[in-house]
């Protein structure tokens, strides 16, 4: 997610819960593909520091990413909305799929 202009290190963000479960969360999405860069490249270090491989970065997404307007999306979980509507108090009672 992106930063807020106001202070870099706080990211603009919100999480909804309704009777303490997380129904959705949302963003405003980084569009600054040289931010992405960054991130990408500073996720990659970790990574091969803590794992000792790293991933390519996904050059045709940053590309397109240049082209990106300003934009924010909200993601609701419909599991947690089942869990709310059901009284369900674990998730795994409302997952379809079992594991």
């Amino acid at each position: 997610s992106r930063a807020t202009e106001h202070d870099p290190r706080v990211a603009e963000r919100f999480e909804l819960y309704v009777c303490g479960v997380e129904l959705a969360n949302g963003f405003g999405e980084l569009t600054d593909a040289e931010e992405q860069r960054r991130r990408f490249i500073a996720e990659m270090d970790e990574k091969e520091r803590i794992y000792g491989e790293r991933y390519p970065l996904d050059e045709d997404f940053l590309k397109a990413l240049v082209h990106m307007p300003p934009a924010s999306g909200v993601a609701l979980g419909f599991d947690r909305l089942v869990m709310l509507a059901t009284g369900a108090r674990n998730v795994n009672d409302v997952i379809w799929t079992p594991l």
